[in-house]
Protein backbone atom coordinates (compact mmCIF):
# COMPACT_ATOMS: atom_id res chain seq x y z
CA UNK A 1 0.00 0.00 0.00
CA UNK A 2 1.29 3.52 -0.76
CA UNK A 3 1.59 6.14 1.96
CA UNK A 4 -1.49 8.26 2.54
CA UNK A 5 0.34 11.46 1.62
CA UNK A 6 1.24 9.97 -1.78
CA UNK A 7 -2.47 9.77 -2.65
CA UNK A 8 -2.35 13.52 -3.26
CA UNK A 9 -0.10 12.89 -6.27
CA UNK A 10 -1.96 13.50 -9.51
CA UNK A 11 -1.03 10.09 -10.88
CA UNK A 12 -2.90 8.50 -7.95
CA UNK A 13 -5.58 11.09 -7.24
CA UNK A 14 -6.86 11.27 -10.82
CA UNK A 15 -7.57 7.51 -11.13
CA UNK A 16 -9.45 7.66 -7.82
CA UNK A 17 -11.47 10.58 -9.18
CA UNK A 18 -12.17 8.64 -12.37
CA UNK A 19 -13.38 5.68 -10.30
CA UNK A 20 -15.81 7.89 -8.38
CA UNK A 21 -17.15 9.41 -11.62
CA UNK A 22 -17.67 6.02 -13.28
CA UNK A 23 -19.54 4.67 -10.26
CA UNK A 24 -21.68 7.80 -9.92
CA UNK A 25 -22.55 7.71 -13.65
CA UNK A 26 -24.79 4.71 -12.95
CA UNK A 27 -27.19 6.90 -10.99
CA UNK A 28 -27.98 9.26 -13.88
CA UNK A 29 -28.77 8.87 -17.60
CA UNK A 30 -25.71 8.26 -19.78
CA UNK A 31 -27.44 8.96 -23.10
CA UNK A 32 -30.10 11.42 -24.18
CA UNK A 33 -32.28 11.62 -27.30
CA UNK A 34 -34.29 14.73 -28.16
CA UNK A 35 -37.18 14.39 -30.63
CA UNK A 36 -39.31 17.03 -32.34
CA UNK A 37 -42.47 16.45 -34.41
CA UNK A 38 -45.20 18.71 -35.82
CA UNK A 39 -47.85 17.24 -33.54
CA UNK A 40 -45.86 18.23 -30.42
CA UNK A 41 -45.35 21.86 -29.46
CA UNK A 42 -42.31 21.05 -27.31
CA UNK A 43 -39.40 18.70 -27.83
CA UNK A 44 -39.62 15.25 -26.27
CA UNK A 45 -36.65 13.79 -24.42
CA UNK A 46 -35.78 10.14 -23.82
CA UNK A 47 -33.02 9.40 -21.30
CA UNK A 48 -31.24 6.04 -21.21
CA UNK A 49 -29.36 4.64 -18.21
CA UNK A 50 -26.44 2.22 -18.18
CA UNK A 51 -28.89 -0.49 -17.15
CA UNK A 52 -32.34 -1.28 -18.67
CA UNK A 53 -34.19 1.84 -17.66
CA UNK A 54 -35.58 4.86 -19.52
CA UNK A 55 -36.40 8.33 -18.25
CA UNK A 56 -37.95 11.52 -19.54
CA UNK A 57 -40.85 11.46 -22.02
CA UNK A 58 -40.31 7.83 -22.97
CA UNK A 59 -44.03 6.95 -22.77
CA UNK A 60 -45.02 9.70 -25.24
CA UNK A 61 -42.12 8.81 -27.53
CA UNK A 62 -43.16 5.16 -27.47
CA UNK A 63 -46.54 6.17 -28.87
CA UNK A 64 -44.82 8.31 -31.49
CA UNK A 65 -42.56 5.42 -32.48
CA UNK A 66 -45.57 3.25 -33.22
CA UNK A 67 -46.35 5.37 -36.27
CA UNK A 68 -43.21 4.11 -38.02
CA UNK A 69 -42.91 0.74 -36.25
CA UNK A 70 -39.75 1.57 -34.30
CA UNK A 71 -39.63 -0.03 -30.83
CA UNK A 72 -37.51 0.27 -27.71
CA UNK A 73 -34.99 -2.57 -27.28
CA UNK A 74 -35.76 -5.71 -25.32
CA UNK A 75 -33.24 -6.42 -22.50
CA UNK A 76 -34.48 -10.05 -22.54
CA UNK A 77 -33.52 -11.16 -19.02
CA UNK A 78 -35.19 -8.39 -16.99
CA UNK A 79 -38.41 -6.46 -17.09
CA UNK A 80 -37.62 -2.79 -17.82
CA UNK A 81 -39.76 0.18 -16.81
CA UNK A 82 -41.45 0.31 -20.22
CA UNK A 83 -43.60 -2.09 -22.21
CA UNK A 84 -41.58 -4.35 -24.52
CA UNK A 85 -43.03 -4.92 -28.01
CA UNK A 86 -42.96 -8.30 -29.69
CA UNK A 87 -40.93 -6.98 -32.62
CA UNK A 88 -38.29 -5.24 -30.49
CA UNK A 89 -34.61 -5.98 -31.08
CA UNK A 90 -33.06 -8.09 -28.30
CA UNK A 91 -30.18 -6.41 -26.45
CA UNK A 92 -29.31 -8.69 -23.50
CA UNK A 93 -25.89 -7.02 -23.16
CA UNK A 94 -27.63 -3.94 -21.76
CA UNK A 95 -27.50 -5.74 -18.40
CA UNK A 96 -23.69 -5.56 -18.48
CA UNK A 97 -23.58 -1.77 -18.34
CA UNK A 98 -23.27 -1.56 -14.54
CA UNK A 99 -20.78 -4.43 -14.53
CA UNK A 100 -18.52 -2.61 -16.99
CA UNK A 101 -18.68 0.74 -15.19
CA UNK A 102 -18.04 -0.78 -11.76
CA UNK A 103 -15.24 -3.01 -13.08
CA UNK A 104 -13.48 -0.03 -14.65
CA UNK A 105 -13.93 1.94 -11.42
CA UNK A 106 -12.47 -0.90 -9.35
CA UNK A 107 -9.54 -1.24 -11.76
CA UNK A 108 -8.85 2.50 -11.45
CA UNK A 109 -8.68 2.17 -7.66
CA UNK A 110 -6.40 -0.85 -8.04
CA UNK A 111 -4.08 1.18 -10.26
CA UNK A 112 -4.02 4.17 -7.91
CA UNK A 113 -3.07 2.00 -4.93
CA UNK A 114 -0.03 0.43 -6.59
CA UNK A 115 2.72 -0.10 -3.95
CA UNK A 116 5.60 1.24 -6.06
CA UNK A 117 6.07 3.94 -8.68
CA UNK A 118 7.04 1.37 -11.29
CA UNK A 119 3.94 -0.72 -10.61
CA UNK A 120 1.83 2.43 -10.74
CA UNK A 121 3.14 3.38 -14.17
CA UNK A 122 2.49 -0.12 -15.47
CA UNK A 123 -1.04 -0.27 -14.06
CA UNK A 124 -1.96 3.18 -15.37
CA UNK A 125 -0.81 2.20 -18.85
CA UNK A 126 -2.77 -1.05 -18.89
CA UNK A 127 -5.87 0.47 -17.35
CA UNK A 128 -6.03 3.39 -19.78
CA UNK A 129 -5.68 1.06 -22.75
CA UNK A 130 -8.32 -1.30 -21.42
CA UNK A 131 -10.74 1.53 -20.62
CA UNK A 132 -10.51 3.02 -24.10
CA UNK A 133 -10.84 -0.40 -25.72
CA UNK A 134 -13.87 -1.43 -23.62
CA UNK A 135 -15.77 1.84 -23.98
CA UNK A 136 -15.05 1.92 -27.72
CA UNK A 137 -16.38 -1.63 -28.03
CA UNK A 138 -19.52 -0.64 -26.13
CA UNK A 139 -20.07 2.28 -28.50
CA UNK A 140 -19.71 -0.01 -31.53
CA UNK A 141 -22.18 -2.52 -30.07
CA UNK A 142 -24.71 0.23 -29.34
CA UNK A 143 -24.39 1.57 -32.89
CA UNK A 144 -24.93 -1.93 -34.32
CA UNK A 145 -28.07 -2.35 -32.20
CA UNK A 146 -29.34 1.03 -33.38
CA UNK A 147 -28.83 -0.06 -36.96
CA UNK A 148 -30.76 -3.27 -36.31
CA UNK A 149 -33.62 -1.41 -34.64
CA UNK A 150 -33.83 1.15 -37.44
CA UNK A 151 -33.88 -1.58 -40.10
CA UNK A 152 -36.41 -3.81 -38.34
CA UNK A 153 -39.44 -1.54 -38.68
CA UNK A 154 -42.84 -3.11 -38.15
CA UNK A 155 -44.46 -3.55 -41.58
CA UNK A 156 -47.91 -3.19 -40.00
CA UNK A 157 -47.17 0.30 -38.63
CA UNK A 158 -49.78 3.00 -39.49
CA UNK A 159 -47.24 5.08 -41.43
CA UNK A 160 -46.25 3.01 -44.45
CA UNK A 161 -43.36 3.51 -46.83
CA UNK A 162 -40.77 4.59 -44.26
CA UNK A 163 -37.32 3.36 -45.28
CA UNK A 164 -34.97 1.80 -42.78
CA UNK A 165 -32.67 4.25 -41.02
CA UNK A 166 -29.76 4.23 -38.60
CA UNK A 167 -30.04 6.49 -35.53
CA UNK A 168 -26.52 7.68 -34.67
CA UNK A 169 -25.05 7.21 -31.25
CA UNK A 170 -24.25 10.93 -31.39
CA UNK A 171 -25.75 13.35 -33.91
CA UNK A 172 -28.96 14.24 -35.72
CA UNK A 173 -31.26 12.18 -37.92
CA UNK A 174 -34.66 12.43 -39.67
CA UNK A 175 -37.43 9.83 -39.85
CA UNK A 176 -40.55 10.83 -41.77
CA UNK A 177 -41.65 14.07 -40.04
CA UNK A 178 -39.71 13.31 -36.84
CA UNK A 179 -36.33 14.92 -36.13
CA UNK A 180 -34.01 13.40 -33.55
CA UNK A 181 -30.74 14.33 -31.92
CA UNK A 182 -28.68 11.97 -29.76
CA UNK A 183 -25.96 13.09 -27.35
CA UNK A 184 -24.45 12.47 -23.93
CA UNK A 185 -26.55 12.55 -20.82
CA UNK A 186 -25.05 13.55 -17.44
CA UNK A 187 -23.59 10.06 -16.98
CA UNK A 188 -22.01 10.19 -20.42
CA UNK A 189 -20.25 13.44 -19.57
CA UNK A 190 -19.06 11.95 -16.29
CA UNK A 191 -17.63 8.95 -18.12
CA UNK A 192 -15.89 11.26 -20.60
CA UNK A 193 -14.34 13.29 -17.77
CA UNK A 194 -13.23 10.05 -16.12
CA UNK A 195 -11.41 8.98 -19.29
CA UNK A 196 -9.79 12.41 -19.54
CA UNK A 197 -8.60 12.09 -15.93
CA UNK A 198 -7.06 8.71 -16.74
CA UNK A 199 -5.28 10.21 -19.76
CA UNK A 200 -3.79 12.99 -17.64
CA UNK A 201 -2.76 10.47 -14.97
CA UNK A 202 -0.99 8.46 -17.66
CA UNK A 203 0.81 11.55 -18.96
CA UNK A 204 2.13 12.45 -15.47
CA UNK A 205 2.76 8.84 -14.43
CA UNK A 206 6.46 9.49 -13.94
CA UNK A 207 5.97 12.63 -11.84
CA UNK A 208 5.24 13.10 -8.14
CA UNK A 209 3.36 16.35 -8.85
CA UNK A 210 0.39 17.08 -6.59
CA UNK A 211 -2.66 19.27 -6.96
CA UNK A 212 -0.64 22.24 -5.73
CA UNK A 213 1.73 21.82 -8.65
CA UNK A 214 -1.01 22.09 -11.27
CA UNK A 215 -0.44 25.84 -11.97
CA UNK A 216 3.27 25.22 -12.59
CA UNK A 217 2.49 22.23 -14.81
CA UNK A 218 0.05 24.30 -16.82
CA UNK A 219 2.56 27.13 -17.23
CA UNK A 220 5.31 24.77 -18.35
CA UNK A 221 2.93 23.06 -20.77
CA UNK A 222 1.90 26.40 -22.24
CA UNK A 223 5.53 27.45 -22.57
CA UNK A 224 6.41 24.21 -24.35
CA UNK A 225 3.44 24.63 -26.64
CA UNK A 226 4.41 28.24 -27.39
CA UNK A 227 8.02 27.24 -28.10
CA UNK A 228 6.85 24.48 -30.41
CA UNK A 229 4.60 26.89 -32.32
CA UNK A 230 7.43 29.43 -32.61
CA UNK A 231 9.79 26.79 -33.98
CA UNK A 232 7.18 25.71 -36.47
CA UNK A 233 6.57 29.32 -37.51
CA UNK A 234 10.27 30.09 -37.84
CA UNK A 235 10.80 26.96 -39.91
CA UNK A 236 7.88 27.91 -42.15
CA UNK A 237 9.21 31.47 -42.58
CA UNK A 238 12.67 30.12 -43.37
CA UNK A 239 11.28 27.81 -46.03
CA UNK A 240 9.22 30.64 -47.55
CA UNK A 241 12.29 32.91 -47.72
CA UNK A 242 14.34 30.14 -49.33
CA UNK A 243 11.61 29.54 -51.92
CA UNK A 244 11.40 33.25 -52.73
CA UNK A 245 15.20 33.49 -53.03
CA UNK A 246 15.30 30.49 -55.34
CA UNK A 247 12.58 31.97 -57.53
CA UNK A 248 14.34 35.36 -57.61
CA UNK A 249 17.71 33.81 -58.50
CA UNK A 250 16.14 31.74 -61.23
CA UNK A 251 14.39 34.80 -62.67
CA UNK A 252 17.48 37.05 -62.61
CA UNK A 253 19.79 34.40 -64.06
CA UNK A 254 17.53 33.77 -67.04
CA UNK A 255 18.12 30.79 -69.26
CA UNK A 256 21.40 28.98 -68.85
CA UNK A 257 24.01 29.91 -71.45
CA UNK A 258 27.19 27.94 -71.99
CA UNK A 259 30.24 30.15 -71.46
CA UNK A 260 32.07 28.66 -74.43
CA UNK A 261 29.12 29.31 -76.72
CA UNK A 262 28.94 32.90 -75.48
CA UNK A 263 32.65 33.46 -76.17
CA UNK A 264 32.39 31.90 -79.60
CA UNK A 265 29.42 34.06 -80.40
CA UNK A 266 31.28 37.22 -79.33
CA UNK A 267 34.47 36.36 -81.23
CA UNK A 268 32.70 35.24 -84.37
CA UNK A 269 32.74 38.59 -86.23
CA UNK A 270 36.49 39.07 -85.57
CA UNK A 271 37.32 35.59 -86.76
CA UNK A 272 35.23 36.09 -89.88
CA UNK A 273 37.00 39.37 -90.75
CA UNK A 274 40.48 37.92 -90.27
CA UNK A 275 39.56 34.91 -92.39
CA UNK A 276 38.45 37.11 -95.21
CA UNK A 277 41.65 39.18 -94.99
CA UNK A 278 41.91 42.62 -96.55
CA UNK A 279 38.98 43.55 -98.78
CA UNK A 280 39.68 43.45 -102.54
CA UNK A 281 40.66 46.74 -104.19
CA UNK A 282 42.32 48.16 -101.16
CA UNK A 283 46.08 48.51 -100.99
CA UNK A 284 47.77 45.88 -98.95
Amino acid sequence: MPRLDSLTELRRLLPLTAAALLAAALAVPVWRITLTAPQYTEALVVELYAYPRLGGDYAEVQLLNHYVGFYYPDPVFVEPNYAVEDGAVAVPEWLLGPVVFLALAAAAVFAALAPTARALERRLTYHLGATIAILSTMAVIIQVRLYQAGHSLDSSAPLRGVDGFTPPIAGSYEVANISGNAWFGPGGYMAAVAVAALVVAYLVRGSEATVGDVPDLLRSSLERGRSWLERRREGSVGRDRGDRRDRRDGHEGGPDVDATDATDATDEPTDRTSARGTPRGDPP
